[in-house]
C-alpha cells in the first residue's frame, strides 16, 4: 500500500482542522489540496444546510455544495480576505442556490408557499373556481418577483424560503444589515403594489 498510514493521516487532518481560516485559505490558494479540503469539511455541513433551506431538497442541497466548492477552488485568488472565508463561502452558496431555485424549482418553492399562506381556517380541497384563482396568484406572483431588482429578490428569496435574519443575510450576501432592511423593504412594497389585486 500506498500513502501515509491511517493514523497519521488522521491526525494531520486533525492539525488542519485547528488551523484558522486565513492561513488554511491562504494555503489553499497556493495550490494546497488538504487546506482546501480541510476548509471543506470545517464549513460543508454549514453550506449543505443552508443550500438544502433555500432549494428545498437534499439532491438540488448537495449539487449546489459541489458546485460552490468548484467555483471556490477555481477563485481562491480572488479572496480578498481569507478570515472571511466562510461568509464567501455561503455568498456563493447562497448565489448557485438562487439560480438552482429560479432554474428548477422556482415554481415548486412558490406553490409549497402558496400552500403555506393560504387562507386560515380554508377547506383542504378546494373547488375549480379556488384553484383557478390561486393558481392566478401564483403566477400574479412569480412575474412580480421576475420584475424586482436582482438584489432585492435575493433578500427577498432568502428571508421567505430560507427564513433568515437579517444578520444571516447580510453576512451571505456581505451587505449591512440596514441595506437588508431597506432592499426588503422596497421589495415587499414593491411586490404588494403588483400584488394589490389579490389582497
Amino acid at each position: 500500500m500506498t500513502g501515509s498510514p491511517p493514523a497519521q493521516h488522521n491526525v494531520a487532518q486533525q492539525h488542519l482542522d485547528l488551523v484558522p481560516d486565513a492561513l488554511l485559505a491562504g494555503r489553499a490558494a497556493d495550490g494546497d489540496t488538504a487546506a482546501f479540503e480541510a476548509l471543506a469539511r470545517r464549513y460543508g455541513p454549514l453550506m449543505r444546510a443552508t443550500a438544502r433551506r433555500l432549494t428545498g431538497t437534499m439532491a438540488d442541497a448537495d449539487d449546489v455544495v459541489q458546485e460552490t466548492l468548484m467555483q471556490a477552488w477555481k477563485q481562491l485568488d480572488s479572496l480578498r480576505e481569507p478570515a472571511a472565508v466562510k461568509g464567501w463561502f455561503l455568498r456563493i452558496v447562497a448565489t448557485r442556490s438562487i439560480d438552482h431555485l429560479r432554474k428548477r424549482r422556482s415554481h415548486e418553492a412558490l406553490d409549497d408557499m402558496e400552500n403555506r399562506n393560504g387562507a386560515p381556517g380554508g377547506p383542504r380541497t378546494q373547488d375549480p373556481e379556488s384553484s383557478a384563482v390561486n393558481a392566478s396568484r401564483v403566477a400574479a406572483l412569480k412575474s412580480a418577483l421576475a420584475q424586482l431588482p436582482e438584489e432585492q429578490r435575493r433578500c427577498w428569496v432568502l428571508k421567505e424560503f430560507n427564513e433568515m435574519s437579517y444578520e444571516e443575510i447580510a453576512l451571505t450576501l456581505n451587505i449591512s444589515p440596514t441595506s437588508v432592511r431597506g432592499r426588503l423593504a422596497r421589495a415587499r412594497i414593491a411586490l404588494a403594489r403588483t400584488m394589490e389585486e389579490w389582497r
